[in-house]
């Protein structure tokens, strides 16, 4: 609401809470389909609707003494809700906030064909909250003619939820006979919905993937530091990943044919990541297997472009993993010692 809009009802709260004798006469009459009068202040109506205030200054021009605005098409309940609601500013109670769920599509026509911009967005959130699958066609189709476009993309989302059930429905077979087009927006939609999906999983099992091989870093790293006499205690020794690196490195030590081995290739294949990621400045060799041998392999032999390049993304997507794994940790532990401490604190205090 603008700040005309603000002082005008603000000064009607102040008439209210003035008495009675203190509010100005009505000076409009809202006439409804079933023939109601509903009395009301041109100040305020034009303060909440500019469509309003266009109606009432052209029957101002015209020099009328009783202006009149019909509003019809809708039943007489909802108009004199639409009314109320005006009159509230946008502060409602229980019953307006009922009479919202109850005429909520009415409202939102009336709210949009009067240019009440407050009053739309409330209705497009009630509507929103009580959106089934036996009537969201019908929403859909009145928030597509009221430009409501919030609530038009939360009835897509729910079309595409539970589309199987809107299937079933007389408004999706009254839809399919009357707008193909609307239905080919639909269906376009939901494709494209599936297809996002199926993209957002592929990047999960992606990064999970990317994620198991930075814990494999990781691991491995640890398995030899620990042969070399370090005492630390790592949680990963206890890890699934940690035994079957144990397994793949036995075999790789007594398997005869290395190179048509599976296993003996995965194995490989992750020793020579690890020399990829390894940036031990220090003058000692790395301790890890092969680490100085894949070192000097990569720079002696020169790979095709399309290789290396997949294989530099590997390496790069490996790194980011690790840091945002290890990041997502050191969170989590802070988190447990904020809640820890904050536990302790209530502790203390109800003591």
């Amino acid at each position: 609401m603008d700040a005309k809009g603000g002082r005008v009802q603000n000064g009607f709260r102040q008439w209210l809470e003035a008495g009675s004798d203190a509010i100005p006469a009505p000076d409009v009459q809202i006439l409804t389909s079933g023939g109601r009068k509903i009395s009301a202040h041109s100040a305020v109506l034009a303060a909440a609707s500019p469509v309003m205030e266009s109606i009432l200054d052209r029957a101002q021009k015209r020099g009328k003494s009783r202006r009149v605005i019909r509003i019809l098409g809708v039943p007489d309940d909802a108009v004199m809700a639409f009314v109320r609601l005006i009159y509230s500013s946008g502060c409602m109670s229980l019953d307006e906030e009922e009479e919202m769920g109850r005429y909520g599509l009415h409202l939102l026509v009336l709210s949009h064909a009067y240019s009440v911009g407050w009053l739309k967005r409330a209705c497009e959130v009630a509507l929103a909250l009580r959106l089934t699958a036996e009537g969201v066609v019908d929403v859909l189709l009145l928030a597509r003619q009221c430009d409501a476009a919030r609530l038009y993309l939360r009835c897509m989302k729910l079309l595409a939820k539970d589309f199987a059930a809107v299937k079933k429905t007389e408004a999706w077979q009254f839809l399919q006979a009357n707008d193909p087009w609307l239905e080919l927006e639909i269906l376009q939609f939901l494709q494209e919905a599936e297809l996002r999906k199926k993209r957002v999983g592929r990047k999960r099992a992606y990064r999970r993937v990317y994620e198991e091989l930075g814990d494999a870093m990781e691991c491995l790293q640890h398995m030899y530091m620990a042969r070399e006499g370090s005492k630390k205690n790592h949680p990963c020794s206890s890890s699934a990943c940690y035994r079957n690196l144990q397994l793949l490195i036995q075999h790789l030590a007594a398997c005869p044919r290395r190179k048509a081995c599976p296993r003996c290739c995965r194995m490989l294949q992750l020793l020579r990541l690890h020399s990829a990621l390894c940036d031990d400045s220090t003058q000692q060799a790395c301790r890890i297997p092969l680490c100085s041998h894949f070192k000097l392999r990569m720079q002696q032999q020169k790979e095709g472009k399309e290789e290396a390049d997949t294989w530099q993304l590997l390496v790069k997507k490996v790194k980011v993993a690790r840091v945002m794994s290890s990041f997502s940790k050191r969170k989590g532990q802070e988190g447990v010692h904020e809640q820890f401490a904050l536990c302790t604190t209530t502790a203390r205090t109800s003591d």
